[in-house]
């Protein structure tokens, strides 16, 4: 299980998070149930209304952004 302490999180990130009010718990969510898809630089995990766009370094979790799917 995932927690906080294994994501990193960018200031773009931080940024989209407040403004689309998507918080930690959710996108440890996402990264746990969400589907997943491969992008040039990482990947992407789609949940529910959501998603994470991230980049896996051993056990640590980059999350570049998040948005809301419209």
């Amino acid at each position: 299980m995932l927690t906080k302490e294994d994501l990193l999180i960018t200031k773009h990130a931080q940024d989209k998070m407040n403004i689309e009010g998507i918080s930690v718990t959710q996108i440890i969510e996402a990264l746990e149930r969400g589907s997943k898809f491969e992008q040039t630089e990482g990947l992407l995990s789609v949940y529910r209304y959501f998603s994470v766009a991230y980049r896996r370094i051993d056990t640590k979790y980059i999350i570049k952004t998040v948005f809301v799917n419209r």
